[in-house]
């Protein structure tokens, strides 16, 4: 069976009504004391009456008074249209003067004549009861009797009622008008959530663009910011995919429509020796498909919205480029280019992600490479600046970037003209996301010695564990 679903409107209806209910039940309890109570001090008066006309017709004898009262007297005397009465005299040893004998007798202090009242019950029904002594005469000296009146409590009950009426339903009355007006209230109140769904329920699914704050509730806002919020970083993840699918596929097509052609090619040659120059194209264009495929893969991984999936951890900057700088010596002495370190002593601890900051070296080291002469060389540095940052820099021989391309190169796809060399466009733009990721500030000047460029990237030193850190406290030092 399906578990109803908790409702805001709901809830608010019972918190607000249920203190007022809960607040009527105790109300009309004590309404209903209050009013047995004043119902008893009226009627017990006029039973006390009762009582005293009573003892009125007693008169002294011996051994003991004895009780003047007709048939006729007594009917008259406790005649009630509501209810029923009953009545007892005792002498002072106890002898039953008159009245019904049945009542229970009560058991009065040994002295004083003050009236007791009290519960009983007679004949099966609840009644009101009245024990005292009173003299039989004025006169000083004269013998005393119990007497006692019993009384049903029809009218009681019936007083008592009417005044818990009198008391309690116009508080009910107020109760249910308040009732009206809350749940009017709440339904008004919760009309700007019911705007908010349907503006948010009839959008479609494309439409990311934050939700409308205006007239929403200040309880609500906070949610609808971040609602609004995980939108914006939905959107912007999805503007990733969306470029990376677009980019993947624009730089995917010439590669593909070239492995296409050498393999048609490949197919229509009957000499081995064509067959075999056809298939080392193949494995060349293959080769290059690999590399774009890496660094698009490489590219959508460090974008900025990866933020989150990034752990820093200490490192040795000033180890870890040298372990890195060593994978690329074979590769240098292919084209004889003089790969070279020049590192310092001290440690260079910064907070890095190790295989994020290993594809960045390996950029810059190929980007260096590729475009260097063949006899060039190519020196990876490491050292401290004058503020504190610790500093990666790659040197080069190749050509110089005129300064006007300097920031268009860490674009995607971006292609100085009149390079020979082949390539995607992709490296430098993972080498600037992978920095963006560590909070890094990446710089490209002209080499020392006026021939080829420069590039260096700066880390905060001891940066916090996480990219935000990093990213901040790089900030303050720029």
């Amino acid at each position: 069976m399906r578990k109803t679903e908790p409702r805001l409107q709901r809830k608010l209806l019972a918190w607000l009504l249920g203190p007022l209910l809960v607040l009527l039940v105790l109300d009309a309890v004590a309404a209903y004391w209050t009013s047995q109570r004043f119902a008893n001090l009226a009627y017990d008066r006029a039973l006390h009456e009762i009582a005293r006309e009573i003892v009125l017709h007693a008169r002294p004898g011996t051994p003991h008074p004895r009780l003047e009262l007709s048939e006729a007297a007594a009917s008259i005397l406790l005649m009630d249209a509501q209810d029923h009465l009953y009545y007892r005299v005792d002498a002072g040893d106890g002898t039953v003067l008159g009245g019904d004998a049945s009542l229970p007798k009560a058991s009065l202090p040994a002295r004083g004549t003050e009236p007791l009242f009290y519960q009983e019950t007679v004949h099966g029904q609840p009644v009101r009861m009245i024990a005292a002594r009173m003299p039989v005469d004025e006169a000083a000296g004269a013998p005393l009797v119990q007497v006692q009146v019993a009384e049903t409590l029809n009218k009681r009950t019936r007083l008592a009622l009417e005044m818990m009426a009198n008391v309690v339903l116009p508080q009910l009355l107020l109760i249910v008008a308040a009732t009206v007006l809350v749940w009017f209230g709440v339904s008004r109140g919760l009309e700007p959530l019911q705007r908010l769904r349907n503006a948010v329920s009839n959008r479609s699914h494309l439409d990311l663009s934050p939700i409308d704050t205006h007239d929403v509730p200040g309880e609500v806002r906070p949610l609808v910011d971040e609602v609004n919020e995980l939108m914006a970083r939905l959107g912007r993840t999805f503007d990733f995919q969306n470029r990376f699918v677009a980019d993947a596929a624009h730089q995917l097509k010439t590669p593909v429509s070239g492995l296409k052609a050498q393999i048609e090619l490949a197919l229509r040659e009957n000499d081995p020796e064509r067959v075999r120059h056809s298939l080392a194209q193949l494995y060349i264009s293959a080769d290059r498909l690999s590399r774009l495929v890496r660094q698009l893969l490489s590219l959508a991984r460090n974008e900025p919205g990866a933020l989150e999936s990034v752990q820093l951890q200490p490192l040795d900057l000033n180890a870890f480029a040298l372990e890195v700088s060593m994978d690329w010596v074979p590769h240098a002495l292919k084209r004889q280019i003089d790969l070279g370190f020049d590192g310092i002593e001290q440690p260079l601890m910064i907070a890095a992600d190790g295989d994020r900051l290993r594809e960045l070296i390996n950029n810059l080291i190929d980007n260096a490479i590729r475009y260097s002469h063949e006899g060039g060389r190519v020196t990876v540095g490491t050292s401290r600046t004058a503020e504190g940052l610790c500093k990666l820099a790659i040197s080069d021989d190749g050509p110089s970037i005129p300064v006007a391309e300097r920031k268009r190169i860490f674009e995607r796809f971006h292609r100085l003209l009149g390079t020979q060399q082949d390539g995607s466009g992709l490296g430098l733009a993972i080498v600037s996301e992978i920095a963006i990721l560590h909070g890094a500030r990446i710089t490209l000047e002209e080499d020392v010695d006026g021939i080829g460029n420069t590039f260096s990237v700066l880390f905060q030193p001891g940066a916090g564990t996480t990219p935000q850190d990093a990213i901040g406290s790089l900030e303050r030092t720029s």
